[in-house]
């Protein structure tokens, strides 16, 4: 007997809609029914059914969902069919971000390559919604960030104006507002951006310019302090929705996003710092876009060189600009792009198969985007400076001389050109951040005690100095014949006000011990041969060489001052004098000769003179790179400055070892009891748990490490590289911003630790959600509970200390709780507890 005919398929299904390149697929057995076969059996047993498409021999225990491997592949380059392609190895494996998790019976735990899975999960884009309700429904996990910011805006805005007085650092940040309106030139040690930013709200708020901000002092009808309150506190605002999407962009569950976006929402130490007119909330904002757009980038690693690879590259290296150009302290922000960048490369630099070709492009890139774009943000926004505070003001000192006679209502470009025996001159020291050649009727505690001489960055009539010759030729004659000043000749600087010479000696300078000291000796009649300078012309800016300037020129010619008789430089290198001097600039005489020293360059600046002609002001022009470099100096120079005063308690003042653990606050008004009160402090709970989980996260890498050696597998590599990954940013973005200051020697405020504290909130929700949002050993129902638990602590806490954000009113007696250390927050909770609701008595906890 002939068998009956079998047909077996061991291919694709004839007619399937789907094919070999959309998936990868198991092939299997199919048996076609002939039509001249009408037995449900076959010959060989087998049962003839109706064919099912991709129909897969499934195990008694697996479900077809469990069993089935779905792993879309690589679309084609500018496909727009949605065929998926391989190109190559390396673009499979990016894809494999959509693999089903390893649910394929036949998957196997592979190893990671590079940074592809370590950040947001990719997942192919949604076909274009066809109604509203779909629209929605693609979109819906920008509800809950929509929802925080309205949130944030009610607790930025409410009660923003109650304060009606000039609260803080408003003093400073307003004052230079109404600089840029009024188009006048300052000095500040921050870069210009985040003022610029606060002149711009005062503009758009129809502020004049014109109220001087003093601390303490009540705001007029006039200056829309609350408008300009409001724009600024919109930094602030935006701070929530970044910290949801950077969180979302750093692989966290949506548990864990709104934990970060909690946490953001509700500290008050954000939140009071936000509705001033200040900077932080811009540095915070600019802190904030950049680890988020560095995240972005991240996510955009398996698709090098795309166009969103090179845009979040480029905003990446924009936001670093942007923060740099707020605080120096976006410095910090850098060095973690810096490091992942670093990391990256090296990274990259061990991948063999790369072409030598893409390992430049990849280099190219990083520098054109992280190091040259930022450098040129932070450009531009000095030279916007520039352009618009071109009138003198009170910061012209700081700057050059020849920028000086680019100012509108200055007068050193209408000076007398020449120089000659018996003009009036001030001395400009030419060093970067140098100041002006000073003395005044105090005398050094130390050494000669002689009158002191000095640098000093303000105008003062204490800065004017008279060029007179040596003792024996006598006093100018006023009606004589001009003598100019030229090189090689000797000369005495008579001090204007107190009619002293400038004088050295071989007595040790009081700061530069290896330097001689200069003092101001002697008066109209008295003096000695320790009076005689002898001018050294170094160049002219305008003219050239030394060799082609016959007569010394104000704001333009270089010179150098010798002592005849010591042979050493008249010197100011912005070593800082102690208290009894003011802490202005040391002058000494420096023993070695060293032609490049700028710091021993002067010019003649102002210069006054009856006899001669006015100069012409298109005589001077001032390069902006010699602009910009001489104002970071000073900028940094003044910044060095600002040490404690052994001398003077600073109450507003705190560690860096006080601030991870709330030891204290700032007060940022004052106590009065007719004034409503800000008091700068963290949320308690936000603070201390995220300091504590830069500890455990320590001691839980540590763990890992151990276990992993000793061969158990606790995670799989792709789980492993996200761990490590937002770990390493959390970790090292606190180190960089913390650290620091426990080296500075400058004074330091609670409020320097505010960037900080973002990435330790990242580090503790991104534990949380390691330990308990994603971890399999726990049911959902104790990840509810804990989630609840955590949110209802983290709102019931801001609740309590919301006061310190929105104002307090009436005696501060009145505020019982306020014995932060020594009465610990429970007791004080339940005191709390019991005196409003037994003796029905009203009490907010606050600190001193």
């Amino acid at each position: 007997m002939k068998p009956a005919d079998v047909a077996i398929n061991l291919g694709t299904p004839q007619g399937s809609p789907r094919t070999s390149s959309d998936f990868e697929e198991i092939h299997y057995p199919h048996h076609h029914t002939s039509a001249a076969d009408n037995s449900p059996t076959g010959s060989l047993g087998w049962t003839t059914v109706p064919r099912r498409e991709e129909e897969l021999p499934l195990p008694h225990y697996m479900s077809e969902d469990t069993a089935r491997r779905r792993v879309p592949r690589a679309p084609a380059a500018g496909d727009g069919s949605g065929t998926y392609v391989v190109h190559d190895e390396k673009q499979a494996a990016a894809y494999d971000a959509y693999d089903d998790g390893g649910k394929d019976v036949y998957a196997k735990m592979k190893a990671s390559r590079g940074p592809v899975g370590s950040g947001r999960v990719r997942r192919p884009p949604p076909p274009p919604p066809t109604s509203i309700g779909e629209f929605i429904q693609q979109n819906s996990e920008h509800i809950a960030p929509i929802i925080y910011t309205l949130l944030s805006c009610w607790t930025r805005f409410h009660k923003i104006g109650k304060s009606n007085i000039v609260v803080w650092d408003e003093a400073h940040f307003g004052k230079f507002g109404s600089h840029y309106l009024k188009r006048e030139f300052y000095f500040d040690v921050h870069p210009p951006l985040g003022k610029m930013l606060v002149g711009l709200a005062g503009l758009l708020s129809g502020y004049d310019g014109y109220f001087e901000f003093k601390s303490g002092e009540a705001y007029p009808e006039n200056v829309p302090y609350t408008a300009m309150r409001v724009m600024l506190a919109m930094f602030g605002v935006a701070m929530v929705p970044l910290g949801w999407y950077t969180a979302v962009e750093l692989g966290m569950s949506w548990r864990a996003c709104h934990l970060v976006a909690l946490m953001v929402l509700f500290d008050v130490a954000w939140l009071c710092i936000s509705r001033f007119i200040l900077l932080d909330s811009m540095l915070l904002f600019f802190t904030f876009t950049t680890v988020f757009c560095l995240s972005k980038f991240h996510n955009q690693q398996y698709q090098s060189f795309s166009f969103d690879w090179w845009a979040w590259l480029a905003m990446t290296g924009i936001s670093i600009g942007c923060v740099t150009s707020v605080k120096w302290i976006g410095l910090f922000v850098t060095a973690l792009v810096g490091l992942y960048t670093i990391e990256d490369l090296w990274e990259k630099f061990g991948d063999v198969k790369m072409p030598v070709r893409d390992q430049v492009r990849h280099w190219g890139a990083r520098v054109g985007c992280l190091i040259v774009l930022p450098i040129l943000v932070y450009m531009a926004s000095f030279k916007l400076h520039f352009l618009i505070l071109n009138h003198s003001g009170p910061g012209d000192a700081q700057m050059s001389s020849l920028f000086q006679a680019n100012l509108e209502g200055n007068d050193f470009a209408s000076n007398p050109l020449d120089i000659v025996f018996g003009s009036k001159v001030t001395l400009k020291n030419m060093g970067w951040g140098g100041g002006l050649l000073h003395s005044h009727v105090q005398t050094y505690p130390v050494g000669s005690n002689q009158q002191q001489v000095t640098c000093y960055h303000y105008k003062d009539d204490n800065n004017d100095w008279f060029i007179t010759p040596p003792w024996h030729e006598g006093e100018v004659d006023p009606e004589g014949p001009l003598r100019y000043l030229k090189d090689k000749d000797v000369i005495r600087l008579r001090h204007a006000p107190t009619t002293r010479n400038l004088h050295s000696h071989p007595i040790p300078a009081p700061v530069t011990k290896l330097n001689h000291e200069v003092s101001c000796y002697g008066n109209l009649t008295i003096g000695d041969e320790h009076d005689y300078w002898v001018v050294e012309v170094v160049d002219d800016i305008k003219r050239g060489s030394k060799h082609k300037v016959d007569t010394i020129h104000s704001l333009t010619t270089r010179l150098r001052f010798r002592h005849q008789v010591l042979g050493c430089y008249l010197r100011a290198a912005n070593a800082i004098l102690p208290q009894w001097g003011f802490k202005q600039v040391e002058v000494s005489c420096d023993m070695e000769n060293n032609p490049n020293d700028i710091h021993t360059y002067w010019n003649v600046e102002s210069h006054v003179n009856d006899r001669l002609p006015r100069g012409n002001a298109k005589f001077y022009r001032s390069p902006f790179i010699r602009d910009f470099l001489h104002l970071n100096v000073a900028m940094m120079t003044s910044n060095n400055a600002l040490i404690p005063d052994p001398d003077k308690e600073d109450i507003l003042a705190s560690s860096p070892s006080d601030w991870p653990f709330l030891r204290l606050g700032l007060r940022m008004c004052g106590w009065g009891d007719q004034q409503t009160k800000y008091y700068l402090l963290g949320t308690p709970i936000i603070w201390w748990a995220s300091t504590a989980s830069l500890f455990v996260s320590l001691c839980v890498l540590g763990v890992y490490l151990v276990r992993m050696q000793r061969r158990y597998t606790d995670m799989e590599p792709r789980e492993w590289d996200h761990f490590i990954y937002v770990g390493k940013i959390a970790f090292f973005g606190w180190v960089l911003h913390y650290f620091p200051f426990m080296i500075m020697g400058r004074v330091t405020y609670v409020h320097h630790y505010l960037p900080t504290l973002y990435f330790s909130i990242l580090m503790l929700a991104h534990l949380i959600d390691h330990f308990v949002f994603t971890t399999k050993r726990l049911s959902e129902k104790t990840k509810w509970i804990v989630f609840g638990v955590l949110s209802f602590s983290i709102v019931a806490c801001f609740w309590w200390f919301k006061g310190f954000a929105f104002g307090m009113d009436g005696p501060i007696e009145e505020h019982w709780g306020l014995r932060w250390r020594k009465v610990s927050v429970i007791y004080n909770f339940f005191l709390y507890l019991i005196t409003h609701y037994c003796f029905n008595s009203p009490g907010i906890f606050i600190l001193s």
